[in-house]
């Protein structure tokens, strides 16, 4: 039988860690050199370069390193040639877990520089001795490095970090100073939690105002807790006291402390006073407000449209401005392993709220020369919605009928001047009136406030604000209270109708008059207990499948279905 000789097909695997290295280590040497050792001892120009530039050995997360082990997943390659090792991996257990495979497709490995391959049973021990030292070298170094940043730290000096609001980075010190004009922001942000004892109020006190947070966002109560409890403000240096990866806190032995280190901004007496207050309300002191730590807007609401089971809810991984999302998982996934479906608030809420946007706007404007695609179109408007070919039209149909005899009864009423038909909406009736009146009075406040010199101080204006929003938020909270508070029962369609405008008004001073409303920027600025009160008034359950909502049932019993392109 005639010997048939395997094809060499190498893949060159070159990388730096810094998009600006150069000399011994660039890209263009290791290239060279490897191209010219598959030529001459290789004897093949069969060969294919995958190159990472700016990437880490210590991880595998690399774009051409992952394409490469897919290919080779492919036998596409017969040899894996690098110019050192720590050139493909710096971490023991990635390599050997790479190795694995490389053996399992019968790749061999060889390393330039080391002059060895994996061929031979001394070159693959000489290859995992090496691996050994070179991990070992890469934590003394880091060792070393984390030895030098707590030498600085202990000495006052600044090691890198977020420079905080009130301060700007002096180069010539190499360490923060007082910026005075941000200070005073500071100031005002610790005199209006002594009055209002409120994250939250103090941020819309603050977004009210146009007063941006140091990168020029809007404030959260996250971004105002996080400066009430910094330190760095009464001149305290703090340094190594969270971990890098999970950011948890460390075991306090391990902190760098320096008091009185640098111009403070905040006395020591203010900022131990409201941090009592912060500490009593995430305790839930009588005295004070109730601080819920996390809440999760959509949960017992959402449901699994391929095993019936609730979704269950989670703290998502933070993102920008230390905001935290939920996540939604099926029960079957987390309880069994199997039925994987989960959502986001960043993907269900502003489906939703734009969703209901839609269908108010559409409950104002609906008469009876609507046809089912005009309805359709409407609940349908905006770029979130691109993906849903249609809806079931049996669900448009009933939507029809109901609105229109909603708008009808509403019409005839107030054309006759009749009594109202029961006391619930009399209540609410009055209700809403009363809650004009304090809105005008809020506005007056505002006007006042915004264009007079010096009729009213800061804390004065806070404080008279913070009254009137109060009582808007009492009466609100009774307008909702009149309807079913069981969320799971449906109600009347004038129930419905009743309670979705006053959940709506309740929400739309946050909202702009834009026809597509930013959920995120809602998520980020609204209280969440707010956001879930609303959903919970208007929507009694939301069906998941595949990171797409199928279905939205309404608390009068309508079902609207989504079918998807």
């Amino acid at each position: 039988m005639e010997n048939i000789e395997k094809i060499i097909k190498v893949a060159i695997y070159v990388r730096v860690s810094t998009l600006h290295q150069i000399d011994k280590d660039s890209l263009p040497l290791q290239k060279s050199d490897l191209i010219n050792y598959s030529k001459y001892v290789l004897n093949t120009e069969n060969y294919e370069i995958f190159e990472d530039a700016g990437y880490s050995g210590g991880t595998t997360e690399r774009p051409a390193y992952q394409d490469m082990i897919k290919r080779i997943k492919k036998q596409e390659f017969t040899h894996v040639l690098v110019w050192k090792i720590d050139r493909i991996s710096r971490n023991l257990r990635d390599f050997s877990d790479m190795y694995e495979e490389f053996k399992k497709y019968d790749v061999t490995f060889i390393s330039k520089n080391e002059q060895f391959d994996t061929s031979s049973a001394m070159g693959e021990a000489m290859l995992k001795i090496i691996l050994v030292f070179a991990e070992l070298e890469r934590k003394l170094t880091s060792e070393r490095v984390y030895a030098i940043m707590i030498s600085r730290a202990q000495k006052g000096l600044w090691n890198g970090a977020t420079v905080p609001l009130g301060y700007d980075f002096n180069e010539e010190i190499k360490f923060p100073v007082v910026n005075y004009d941000e200070a005073e922001i500071v100031q005002a942000i610790f005199n209006y939690y002594e009055e209002l004892e409120s994250t939250t109020k103090v941020a819309h006190l603050l977004n009210m105002e146009g007063i941006p947070t140091k990168r020029n966002g809007k404030w959260t109560h996250k971004t105002v807790n996080d400066i009430l409890r910094n330190p760095f403000y009464i001149g305290t240096y703090r340094y190594n006291t969270k971990t890098k990866k999970t950011r948890r806190w460390k075991d306090k032995k391990d902190w760098v402390v320096l008091e009185d280190n640098h111009e403070p901004i905040i006395s020591k007496d203010q900022f131990a006073l409201v941090n009592e207050i912060l500490d009593k309300n995430l305790r839930g002191n009588k005295n004070h407000q109730r601080v819920k730590t996390y809440t999760h807007i959509f949960s017992g609401i959402l449901t699994c449209a391929r095993c019936g089971n609730n979704l269950v809810s989670s703290n998502d991984r933070p993102r920008e401005n230390n905001f935290t999302p939920s996540k939604y998982t099926c029960y079957n996934y987390t309880s069994k392993g199997k039925c994987k479906i989960f959502m986001s608030d960043l993907s269900v809420f502003p489906f939703v709220i734009n969703y209901i946007n839609n269908y108010i706007n559409l409950q104002n404007r609906i008469t009876n020369k609507y046809t089912l695609r005009d309805m359709e179109r409407r609940l349908l408007r905006g770029s979130l919605f691109d993906k849903i070919d249609h809806i079931e039209k049996d669900d448009l149909k009933e939507t029809y009928n109901i609105l229109l005899e909603h708008n009808s009864i509403s019409y005839e009423l107030t054309d006759n001047d009749k009594k109202e038909t029961n006391i619930k909406s009399s209540k609410i009736s009055i209700l809403m009136n009363e809650r004009k009146r304090y809105e005008k009075a809020l506005e007056k406040l505002d006007n006042l406030y915004l264009f007079s010199e010096s009729l009213l101080t800061p804390k004065e204006f806070a404080n008279k604000r913070n009254s009137i929003n109060e009582n808007i938020e009492k009466i609100n909270k009774e307008i909702l209270d009149s309807n079913n508070e069981n969320k799971n029962t449906f109600v009347s369609n004038d129930e419905f109708y009743s309670s979705l405008k006053a959940s709506f008004f309740i929400l739309s001073k946050y909202l702009s008059e834009s026809k597509n409303i930013d959920g995120r920027h809602l998520l980020e600025t609204v209280d969440m207990q707010i956001l879930k009160d609303f959903i919970g008034k208007i929507i009694s359950n939301i069906e998941i499948n595949d990171k797409k909502i199928q279905n939205i049932t309404f608390k009068n019993g309508i079902t609207h279905h989504f079918i998807y392109k």
